[in-house]
Parts: structure tokens; C-alpha cells; sequence
């Protein structure tokens, strides 16, 4: 199947479908300090329910590795958006998974194309988190949807890991990849998507920013963003230097895999609503997320046929 066709089966629906029930209903919130009336299991656990349902009606097996984690405290005397504090060594610890998917390639399996979403919503306050991070979590469960149609040389394994609670359940990925001498040929964060200042959010903006932290990770983003000239995508690419390596992408260079980008609305990141009980997902603009998600579907496509 040539690659326009794929793209154009990015559903606007489905996105919407999985954004609204992991930050509004039933799950308002994705965190393990939280459970809700009635039910056994935390809100975090439940979405991994509902995320492992979503890639085996995919056809992807799904490998999940549990971590002991604890929620951030909450600090209100420190900036507004980073209210989130180090916990107490006596807090509560919860169990927290991550959760890898696989698809194998066609010719050259042990080659991996990573991609990464923390599922997570904040620990420390309630927040719907619907840009930080149920759109990228939602994005790699509609590109989960399409790969298989891909024919792809290479295998693309999914990590939806955990970012909001401490310790990130990345670094485990990471460091348990780099320890198995994974041949991991590019590694795609996907984290807040469409989420971007109030001034291009009344615009109706589509803007899509991938940022790196290394020179392999310039050429990597480069590329990426020439995707979407290539195919066709209706979208405003951006390019930024991110010198600080953290997030998810950056426990992935700390192990090693210095091919890395992260892929958001902004940068540095201007959502008004970041880490904040206003992320709703009223607010985010699903064709904005419909056409990030057909660039990484691009990417993956045209990194796989490179030699």
C-alpha cells in the first residue's frame, strides 16, 4: 500500500474516541494515588487496561513490566506549572507498568523503530492531562492501528511508559534495551502534541515541534520534518534545540540511543494550561492531532526505507 493512502486513514474519530475516554469518561485522571468510586484498581491501572485492549484489537502482543513508583508531592510556593516536589521516603509505593508492543518487520526484525508516550497524568494534582500526555498516548495507539498495513522492513516496538510519578519507568526501558544490545535505529517521543500557546490555539494553528538534544537527533528531526513537504501534510513544522536532557527522550540518549527527537506543540513548552486541572480535552484541536500523527506515520515509513 503506497504511503498517501495510509495517511489518509489517520481517523479524527478514533483519536477523539480514545483522547475523551482517557481524560474525561470515564477516566478523568490517569495516576495511582486515584481510584475511582467503585471500582477495585487505580485510574492508572485502568487505562493500561484500556490501552492493552486497544493494540490486541490491533494484533499486538503486549508485554508489561511492573515498577515500584510514588506519587510527586505537591509543592503550591514553588512556579505555577511545577508544583510537583519530591516525595517523602516513607510515602506509599504503587505498582506501575510499562507497556511494550512490537510489530516485527519484514526483513530486518532485530532493527527497531522506537516510539515512546508516557500515559501517565500528573501525580501531584488532579489534571485530565489531555495534552500532557492522553494525545500522545492516543497518537501511538492510532499509529498501532496502521503499521501493520505498512509492510514494514523493520520492527517498531511502543513504549507507553510512565513520566508523571517517581521514578520515570523509561529509564528502565532504556537501560534494559541498551543492556540487550537493542538495535534501535530511531527513537520518537510523542509527548503533548497540539499543545501550544492560547494566542495559536484561537488561531487554529496546526504546528508541530520536534526538538533534539544531539547532532544525530538534529539530522533525525530534520528529517522528520521534511516528511511532511514530502507527503503532503498540511502542517507548520518547527525545529528546536532542547539542551537540558530530560523526559523520555532523554533517559533514551542517556542509554545510548543518541538517535533521538521529541515531538510536541511547542517549544520551550507554552501550553497556559501545562500541569494545571485546566488540560482538558475540550481544548485540544483533534485535526492538529490527526496530522502530527500522519507525520510520524510518514517518518516511520520513510525511515524504514532508507538503507
Amino acid at each position: 500500500m503506497s504511503p498517501q493512502p495510509l495517511l489518509q486513514q489517520v481517523s479524527g474519530d478514533r483519536l477523539r474516541r480514545d483522547l475523551y475516554h482517557l481524560s474525561r469518561d470515564p477516566l478523568p485522571f490517569r495516576k495511582v494515588n486515584y481510584t475511582r468510586p467503585g471500582q477495585h484498581i487505580h485510574s492508572l491501572a485502568e487505562a493500561d487496561l484500556y490501552i492493552r485492549s486497544q493494540l490486541e484489537a490491533a494484533g499486538w502482543p503486549v508485554k508489561t513490566t511492573p515498577y515500584q513508583v510514588q506519587p510527586f508531592r505537591c509543592d503550591r510556593s514553588k512556579p505555577l506549572h511545577h508544583w510537583y516536589a519530591k516525595p517523602d521516603p516513607t510515602d506509599p509505593f504503587y505498582e506501575a507498568a510499562n507497556l511494550e508492543a512490537t510489530w516485527p518487520g519484514r526483513e530486518k526484525p532485530e532493527q527497531l523503530l522506537q516510539l515512546i508516550s508516557h500515559k501517565d497524568s500528573m501525580s501531584w494534582i488532579d489534571s485530565p492531562g489531555a495534552h500532557d500526555n492522553a494525545v500522545g498516548t492516543v497518537a501511538n495507539l492510532e499509529l498501532a492501528r496502521l503499521i501493520p498495513l505498512c509492510g514494514l522492513r523493520r520492527s517498531v516496538r511502543i513504549l507507553f511508559c510512565n513520566e508523571e510519578h517517581t521514578p520515570w519507568t523509561s529509564r528502565f526501558a532504556a537501560e534494559e534495551a541498551a543492556a540487550r544490545g537493542d538495535q534501535i535505529y530511531a527513537v520518537l517521543n510523542v509527548d503533548s502534541l497540539d499543545g501550544k500557546p492560547d494566542e495559536e490555539m484561537a488561531a487554529g494553528r496546526h504546528v508541530h515541534v520536534i526538538t533534539h538534544s544531539t547532532e544525530e537527533g538534529k539530522e533525525l528531526a530534520e528529517f522528520v520534518a521534511g516528511c511532511a513537504a514530502r507527503h503532503g501534510i498540511d502542517l507548520e513544522v518547527r525545529l528546536a534545540f532542547k539542551e537540558h536532557i530530560n523526559d523520555d527522550d532523554g533517559m533514551f540518549i542517556n542509554a545510548g540511543f543518541r538517535n533521538t527527537v521529541m515531538n510536541l506543540g511547542s517549544w520551550p513548552y507554552a501550553d497556559s494550561e501545562y500541569h494545571l486541572p485546566g488540560d482538558t480535552p475540550d481544548r485540544v484541536n483533534i485535526e492538529n492531532v490527526v496530522r502530527s500523527t500522519q507525520l510520524l506515520l510518514a517518518a516511520l515509513i520513510d525511515l524504514d526505507a532508507q538503507g
